[in-house]
């Protein structure tokens, strides 16, 4: 498929994929979303806003350059700020030189941040990091001197405001929850004019892809998110009243079925998504996602195929390839209705 380049969030002729419950496809403007919006679901969006996560730097036992992309945190708190852990990558991503080797106790000058490695996890080039500075100097040095991360089929230098939703709030989102271009404040008027509710959820979407085919493997990583409780209200009520919840993207998807209880009711507060959805999971609390259009392979398709089957999904894909679909954030849409089962 055609990789969107141009940063358009809601680009005039963006569209809208559809594959309903029983598997039927059919194709539509990205506005035509509404119309599938019924009286009483809950519509669930991520509200995170996305952090300027690329840093450029010396890795300083080598004196080479490196760009570190923030990719997971353990929390949302906005003092808890010194500890992530990172990809270390090299621009543009398909011709990137190898990085160094890092081990634990290296020191990275980032800017006006100092970082220092703990430890190297499940892959060399994924680590662990701790910055040196202050929670305030943090923020500030990740706002001059981060940049939001970006993808080489993007060739214009992204702003940090095009990746943020017109619903974002907390900057704790490492790539944008970029289902959420397909909102508005007009959209969320008409949803409630429709009879459904709209809530949100805050998830720290994580990277789509890092380049390494045996690091990729290990995404989604652990993510953490909140819950609040008026969602999980709005969530109960739509259900016992028999409305769908239509998550708008895989970050409210992971955030809602790890919350789940086995009656599809949600669990307020604070949690962290460790699990990983795909064609064996039985879905307790979504029924319906947006999404952007994914290539399989990717850790976003893999969540798809717990709403569709393979032979639906296939089909799809030739579809959206046949008629020249935008793959990417900047790009169009898909909403899959889970499948209603024989």
């Amino acid at each position: 498929m055609i990789a969107a380049h141009v940063p358009v969030q809601r680009a005039p002729d963006a569209r809208l994929l559809v594959l309903d419950e029983h598997g039927v496809m059919s194709h539509h403007t990205r506005a035509e979303f509404l119309d599938f919006v019924r009286r009483g679901d809950a519509v669930v969006a991520n509200d995170a806003a996305t952090l300027p996560a690329s840093l450029f730097g010396i890795h300083a036992p080598t004196g080479r350059a490196i760009e570190v992309r923030l990719a997971a945190r353990r929390s949302l708190l906005p003092g808890d700020v010194r500890r992530f852990s990172a990809v270390d990558f090299r621009t543009p991503t398909e011709h990137r030189a190898l990085p160094p080797p890092m081990q634990a106790g290296d020191s990275l000058r980032l800017g006006p941040l100092t970082a220092s490695v703990t430890r190297v996890l499940a892959h060399p080039r994924f680590v662990d990091l701790r910055f040196e500075n202050r929670a305030g100097d943090i923020w500030s040095g990740l706002a001059r001197h981060g940049r939001p991360i970006q993808y080489a089929y993007v060739q214009a230098p992204l702003a940090i405001w095009d990746t943020w939703t017109r619903i974002a709030s907390q900057p704790v989102a490492f790539e944008a929850p970029s289902a959420g271009f397909i909102l508005d404040w007009a959209s969320i008027r008409s949803i409630r004019d429709r009879g459904a509710c709209f809530a949100t959820v805050t998830h720290a979407a994580g990277i789509s892809s890092t380049g390494d085919e045996a690091l990729d493997a290990l995404l989604p990583f652990d993510e953490p998110y909140h819950i609040p409780a008026s969602t999980a209200a709005l969530i109960e009520a739509s259900k016992r009243n028999g409305g769908r919840v239509m998550a708008i993207g895989t970050t409210v998807v992971r955030a809602l079925e790890h919350a789940a209880n086995g009656d599809g009711t949600i669990t307020a507060g604070f949690g962290i998504a460790t699990q990983r959805i795909g064609p064996a999971t039985r879905l307790r609390a979504v029924d319906a996602i947006v999404s952007g259009t994914h290539e399989k392979g990717t850790s976003h398709y893999e969540l798809l195929r717990a709403f569709q089957d393979d032979v639906a999904l296939r089909a799809m894909a030739r579809e959206a390839e046949a008629r020249g679909y935008r793959t990417h954030e900047f790009g169009d849409s898909v909403l899959l209705v889970k499948r209603a089962r024989s």
